[in-house]
């Protein structure tokens, strides 16, 4: 029986960092026998921080010179069809980075590709891992606070997002680069595939960041309709300067459920009363959510080594892409967007 799973990186920037932290440091039955990226002195950088010897420019010069199982993705998401079933067609499991892709299309090709050629497909939804999103799902499971009927989510993000993440040329803007998690973690958590949406969006920060992206937007406000009859809303920010700050509100007919805080620590100063209080609060999302995204590759590798199908599929990452489009198609035509527009 297998006890070890090696591992080809895709993607050497932050997120490719932080996960390679994470199994290099927290996952002992993970092995990074390899790193791709096409930038040289990114590919080295990384590479000679977590001690990875074979790196390549491209997915395709490993094969054959390096032995692996599985490969994790972070790159842009322009490139996760390509990459995903590239993965797939040599026999490797594969997880993937949210945003899953640009279209549905592209999601069902790389849900069809894993499919063809029995390979797992999870998808980087790490708040499906973070533990009190996971106690809070057992209690609303539980029935805790009853049947859910108000869900409210938010994500701010202190940076500017790069260029191409920001621009609906080459992604889905702001609804698919920040906000894929609240898509998700809204469905997950009230149970139910979202049915309706309506979002508003506001330039508010761009003109001082000299942004000349068009269309960019820096704030977001969607309230959305759920098959099951319970509403919900998020909210995205970024820049928002003050922080990373990810936080949850359930409803339910026999009360209410908060999920998470601003505070990143425990810790509380006070060094004169004009002053006041003082506590730290979460810097980056590498941060908030450091034991999320440590579980979620431990899961992985442990559906690999088990031959389990992974909880977060491609059927979760494609839903949060249909929320984004019908989002974007929403703000574009200023008016509600029924689901089954971008579906069908």
């Amino acid at each position: 029986m297998k006890k070890e799973v090696k591992i080809c990186m895709i993607g050497a920037g932050r997120v490719g960092k932080n996960h390679s932290r994470a199994i290099t440091r927290h996952v002992p039955n993970g092995k990074i026998v390899a790193l791709v990226d096409p930038v040289k002195d990114v590919r080295n950088a990384t590479g000679d921080e977590f001690g990875i010897e074979n790196r390549f420019e491209a997915l395709e010069q490993a094969v054959g010179k390096v032995d692996f199982d599985a490969v994790v993705i972070t790159t842009p998401t322009p490139s996760h069809q390509a990459l995903a079933c590239e993965a797939a067609e040599l026999k490797k499991h594969v997880f993937l980075e949210k945003p899953m892709a640009l279209t549905l299309d592209e999601c069902d090709k790389i849900i069809a590709s894993c499919e063809k050629n029995r390979v797992l497909l999870q998808l980087g939804f790490m708040r499906h891992f973070e533990p009190e999103f996971v106690e809070a799902e057992k209690r609303i499971a539980a029935g805790e606070i009853g049947n859910p009927m108000v869900v409210k989510s938010l994500t701010h993000g202190p940076g500017l997002p790069p260029a191409w993440a920001r621009d609906l040329r080459t992604s889905n803007g702001m609804l698919a680069e920040v906000n894929s998690h609240d898509w998700d973690a809204v469905r997950w958590l009230m149970g139910s595939n979202y049915e309706r949406v309506y979002a508003e969006i506001a330039n508010l920060k761009g003109e001082a960041y000299h942004v000349d992206t068009p269309d960019f937007y820096d704030t977001v406000l969607v309230n959305m309709r759920f098959e099951s009859g319970s509403l919900g809303m998020f909210s995205g920010v970024c820049p928002c300067g003050y922080g990373y700050d990810a936080r949850m509100e359930i409803v339910g007919d026999k009360g209410i459920m908060q999920i998470g805080e601003m505070k990143g620590q425990s810790i509380i100063t006070c060094t004169n009363r004009d002053q006041g209080l003082i506590t730290p609060i979460f810097r980056t999302w590498p941060q908030r959510f450091a034991w999320g995204y440590i579980y979620e590759l431990e899961h992985f590798i442990g559906c690999i080594l088990d031959g389990k199908t992974p909880k977060v599929t491609g059927e979760d990452g494609r839903w949060a892409v249909a929320g984004v489009l019908a989002g974007t198609k929403s703000f574009q035509e200023e008016r509600p967007v029924y689901l089954k527009e971008v579906m069908e």
